[in-house]
C-alpha cells in the first residue's frame, strides 16, 4: 500500500485522484481548505483517508500540514501538487488582488510545497513529486495571461527542481492536461471585457464543458499510472488537444528560431562567428 499526499483535493482532478487512489487500496493524505468536503470519502474509506485543512498561500499552514502528514503517516510515496484556480480576463482589466492571488496559489504555493516536502522525501530515500501543470504552460490564449504566467513559471521551476532532487531518488513529473471536463473551468473568475477589448482577440464566448475532450477521470488515471511507472516522464501531455496544440506550438517556435539563426550568432563576442552552412 502506497501513501499519497494531494493538495487541492476538494473537487475536480484533485478529488478524482483521491477517489481513484483510495479505490485501488492505497492511502491518501488530502489537504483542502474545508476538510468536511470529503466527509463522504471518509465514511467510505475510514482511516485510509487522512485530512488536513490547508490554504497553500499560507506558509504557516503549509508548515503545519506537511509536518503533520509525515509525522502521522510516516513514509509518503507520492506528493501531488494540485491546488490552483483560474482567472480569465485581459491584463488591463485584472485587479491587483486577482494577479497576486493567482500567482500566490498556482505558482508560489506549488514552489513552497515542494520546498517543504523535499527534506522528508530525501530523508526517506526518495519519492515522486507530481506537479499539475497545463498545456497552458507551453501555449497561450488571449484573456488567460495571468494563468499562463503561473503555468509557464511552474514549467521552468520544476524542470530545474527535477535536476536538483534527482540524486536523492526523487522523481518529478509535470502533468500537462488540455481542456478537461471539470468544475475548474466553471469555478474560474471571469472579468468582463472593458470597451477597448470588445470584438478583439480576447472576446470569445465561453467554452462549454461538453466541448472539452478530456475527462477528469482520464487525467487522474494517466497521472496515477505515470507516478507508479518504473521510468516516469518529466512531462506528461494528457489528452489529444494538449498533444496537438503543444507539439504544433513547439514546431513553430523552433522554426522561428532556426529562421533567425544568423542573427543569433551575429551577436557573439567574436566578430564574424557564424554557424556552419
Amino acid at each position: 500500500m502506497k501513501t499519497w499526499l494531494i493538495t487541492g483535493a476538494s473537487r475536480g482532478i484533485g478529488r478524482e485522484l483521491a477517489e481513484q487512489i483510495l479505490a485501488r487500496g492505497d492511502r491518501v493524505a488530502a489537504t483542502l481548505r474545508r476538510p468536511e468536503q470529503l466527509d463522504d470519502l471518509a465514511a467510505r474509506y475510514g482511516d485510509r483517508l487522512w485530512r488536513h485543512a490547508l490554504d497553500v498561500t499560507d506558509d504557516a499552514q503549509l508548515d503545519a500540514a506537511v509536518a503533520a502528514a509525515f509525522a502521522g503517516l510516516g513514509r509518503i510515496d507520492v506528493v501531488v501538487s494540485n491546488a490552483g484556480f483560474g482567472v480569465m480576463g485581459v491584463a488591463e482589466d485584472l485587479s491587483d488582488d486577482q494577479v497576486e492571488r493567482t500567482i500566490a496559489t498556482n505558482l508560489t504555493g506549488s514552489i513552497q510545497l515542494a520546498r517543504r516536502v523535499v527534506p522528508h522525501l530525501r530523508e526517506q530515500g526518495g519519492g515522486v513529486f507530481v506537479q499539475m501543470s497545463s498545456m497552458g504552460g507551453h501555449i497561450t490564449f488571449p484573456g488567460f495571461g495571468i494563468y499562463h504566467a503561473t503555468k509557464w513559471g511552474v514549467e521552468g521551476y520544476f524542470e530545474s527542481f527535477a535536476a536538483e532532487v534527482e540524486p536523492f531518488g526523487i522523481t518529478t513529473i509535470l502533468v500537462e492536461p488540455g481542456m478537461v471536463r471539470t468544475t475548474f473551468y466553471d469555478a474560474a473568475e471571469r472579468v468582463p471585457l472593458s470597451d477597448p477589448y470588445v470584438g478583439g482577440p480576447a472576446d470569445v464566448g465561453p467554452l462549454s464543458v461538453e466541448e472539452m475532450p478530456a475527462s477528469q477521470s482520464g487525467v487522474a488515471h494517466a497521472t496515477i499510472e505515470a507516478a507508479l511507472a518504473e521510468n516516469p516522464p518529466l512531462r506528461l501531455l494528457v489528452n489529444s488537444d494538449a498533444y496537438e496544440a503543444v507539439t504544433a506550438a513547439l514546431r513553430e517556435r523552433l522554426s522561428g528560431f532556426e529562421a533567425r539563426r544568423d542573427a543569433a550568432y551575429a551577436a557573439d563576442a567574436e566578430v564574424g562567428t557564424r554557424p556552419a552552412a
